[in-house]
């Protein structure tokens, strides 16, 4: 399976000397991989120029089959190890910020007190992106909101409700709540999670728009904009419980809320560490909805 690890490496990093390091190879052994590949398929995967590498048009149509051949492969390999009874493995999830700094450091190190010798890798992201690794195997399971995910299996964790986000000398600072035409009025700073995000679905519902003027990936860098005047926005509860930055909080009325959930495809064929993990991570937390 080299040559699909290192093909897939390289459009990861970006480039074959960083895929080398990263698989422990010479750059040399990288390139014959590929290469080997590219004969296999009898077409040509990669270009590389002074600007770095491009997939081909051939290569982008091979890359998610390619990606499931070496998922399956690690897949056997977890089953393997499950058949010779080892209580090892590496459990790979899709999460997001706000549950990756709350819930998983607490869970993780929970978990390895029972199974130490258990490995995690965490791949961050936004819902669409959670739901899009979960289906073609990048990751076991992952946390999503459920409605913006299709085709997969989700379990209900918690309800985590969200609060309107404002700058210390904003006039509504001093009210007890806001209402969401209250919020239509400022610069707003958008979460972007992907293809659903939970604040525009409810201002939608309730024909109202918000003024955009910022669309940002990651919640603390909108909280550091948020203090520095830059506009105001709506987040979960679960993002501010670790708010290191001068800014206040207000509850929206009527209340906004978002539904935290665990996503899988097929628990049945997971890694065992995976399964139980899962398992842990619904006794902890599946009784809050």
């Amino acid at each position: 399976m080299n040559s699909y690890d290192a093909f897939i490496k390289i459009i990861e990093t970006g480039s074959f000397t960083k895929a080398a390091e990263e698989l422990s190879y010479t750059q040399s052994a990288i390139s014959q991989m590929v290469h080997s590949l590219e004969k296999e398929l009898s077409t040509t995967l990669i270009l590389r120029s002074r600007k770095g590498i491009t997939l081909t048009p051939d290569g982008e149509e091979f890359l998610p089959y390619i990606k499931n051949i070496r998922n399956s492969h690690l897949e056997l390999l977890e089953k393997h190890n499950e058949m010779q009874g080892l209580q090892s493995g590496l459990i790979r999830i899709g999460t997001f910020s706000s549950v990756s700094c709350n819930w998983l450091p607490g869970l993780m190190k929970d978990f390895k007190e029972q199974y130490p010798a258990v490995q995690f890798e965490l791949h961050q992201g936004e819902y669409t992106n959670i739901s899009n690794w979960i289906k073609e195997g990048s990751v076991d399971f992952g946390f999503v909101n459920p409605t913006a995910i299709s085709n997969l299996t989700t379990v209900p964790l918690q309800k985590d409700e969200m609060f309107a986000v404002l700058p210390t000398n904003h006039p509504l600072a001093v009210q007890h709540n806001v209402s969401l035409k209250e919020l239509t009025s400022d610069p707003y700073i958008l979460l972007d999670e992907g293809e659903l995000s939970e604040p525009l679905t409810i201002f939608k519902q309730n024909d109202l728009a918000p003024n955009i003027q910022y669309r940002v990936h990651d919640d603390y860098t909108i909280m550091a904009m948020i203090e520095q005047g830059l506009g105001l926005t709506i987040l979960p509860k679960l993002v501010l419980n670790r708010c290191p930055y001068n800014i206040v909080t207000k509850s929206i009325a009527p209340p906004v809320a978002r539904t935290i959930s665990l996503a899988y495809k097929n628990k049945k064929v997971l890694p065992i560490a995976s399964r139980y993990f899962i398992d842990f991570i619904i006794e902890r937390y599946g009784n809050s909805v």
